[in-house]
């Protein structure tokens, strides 16, 4: 009887459950009012809105409006606060503390380096910065009785020239004591900008045997995925949603994969999906009609990211409650997802396996044994009652 019952997970157990994210923008995940102290101290005059509540709102609308003018206006103010050591120091201190509290045990967070530079900061200075407020962020989540481990990825701007210069700056950093640098990317508009533009920072991660995931797949499609995996050599795909541009389901409920998609399945590519953003530029319309249904269904190797908490008002636990409530998810389904995102981290082997056993498999083990626990105390008080 117990084995028929689906563990659905409550919005605290969801919140209290280790999370693993793999997929998630600096600069898209700033607090509201960190972002109008920072315009007062910088001297930034731009914002819409100097409320912080009603910023929030306004960057939640911008990125819903379906304008991609206005998508990337947002991004402007959030990167237009981000020019000084003190307030990377800040933000990324705030963002580990962000996460911690949501219950995210391990996060791979993403930036640009070139987009910090107007206020006079090298990349080294830039990336010395970011790592000092992870570091920062994760000792106040401790204090707080939290844990998180945070590595940064190293972003490159696809519409740009400097790939090879931000995947030597990487390489640089990747083996700080403590922490530091875990990989490499390629962000911006698919269309246009193929990521065989940089194949000179591939090779060049390549050779080094260091880590890299690409954007690819989000709005673009089929194309993007096979050049970011086969011209390039990615780890990950950023999103890889349009991967269901290659899988047809039959009317009978049947369904067949094409090359490209069977391949990432064999393979095991990582798929850093990203409901509620997909959702914003229309790779769904709904979470219930999310392909990540399907692709869990199908055994991908998915994993559920959050890509901008602030523009799309969400954290890792409202990610997973949408999911719940869309496909009736419980709390071995995100055991599946978090291992899934775990074994795909750009940290080495053993600590990946110790976070898993030592971490996600026992935070899971708890919630799951205290459920039943109340499922027991719930029926047997119901046949007393009755008796």
């Amino acid at each position: 009887m117990t084995s028929q019952i689906r563990n659905t997970p409550s919005s605290e157990q969801i919140r209290r459950a280790p999370k693993v994210l793999l997929h998630d923008h600096l600069d898209g995940g700033l607090r509201p009012g960190t972002i109008v102290e920072l315009a007062r101290t910088t001297g930034y005059s731009g914002l819409p809105e100097t409320d912080p509540d009603k910023l929030g709102i306004w960057f939640r609308e911008a990125a819903d409006s379906g304008s991609l003018e206005r998508y990337l206006e947002t991004f402007a103010h959030t990167c237009a606060v981000m020019q000084t050591r003190e307030a990377l120091v800040r933000v990324a201190a705030e963002c580990a503390e962000d996460l911690a509290e949501d219950g995210v045990v391990y996060a791979e967070v993403r930036y640009a380096p070139e987009q910090h530079l107007e206020g006079g900061l090298s990349l080294e200075e830039v990336v010395e910065a970011v790592n000092e407020g992870f570091r920062e962020g994760e000792r106040l989540a401790r204090e707080n009785g939290h844990r998180i481990r945070v590595g940064a990825l190293l972003t490159a701007m696809r519409h740009a020239a400097r790939a090879l210069e931000i995947a030597e700056l990487a390489n640089r950093y990747r083996d700080l004591a403590g922490g530091g640098v875990v990989g490499f990317d390629i962000a911006g508009a698919e269309a246009g900008f193929p990521p065989t533009r940089h194949l000179d920072a591939f090779e060049y991660l390549k050779r080094e045997n260091n880590h890299f995931t690409i954007h690819a797949g989000e709005a673009f499609g089929l194309p993007s995925i096979w050049q970011a995996l086969q011209w390039c050599g990615a780890d990950r795909l950023g999103h890889g949603v349009r991967i269901i541009d290659d899988i047809k389901v039959h009317e009978d409920g049947s369904v067949q994969l094409g090359r490209l998609a069977s391949y990432v399945r064999d393979k095991r590519i990582p798929l850093e999906l990203c409901p509620s953003s997909n959702l914003q530029t229309g790779a769904a319309d709904s979470y219930a009609a999310h392909p990540i249904g399907l692709l869990r269904r199908l055994h991908f190797r998915a994993t559920v990211n959050t890509d901008n908490r602030l523009m799309s008002g969400t954290s890792m636990s409202r990610e997973f409650e949408q999911l719940v409530e869309a496909f009736g998810y419980s709390l071995d389904d995100m055991q599946w997802f978090s291992v899934n995102a775990m074994k795909s981290a750009f940290i080495p082997f053993d600590e990946r396996l110790a976070m898993i056993n030592d971490v996600l498999k026992p935070g899971y083990a708890e919630l799951k044994s205290a459920w039943l626990f109340q499922q027991t105390a719930s029926t047997s008080g119901s046949g007393e009652d009755e008796g």
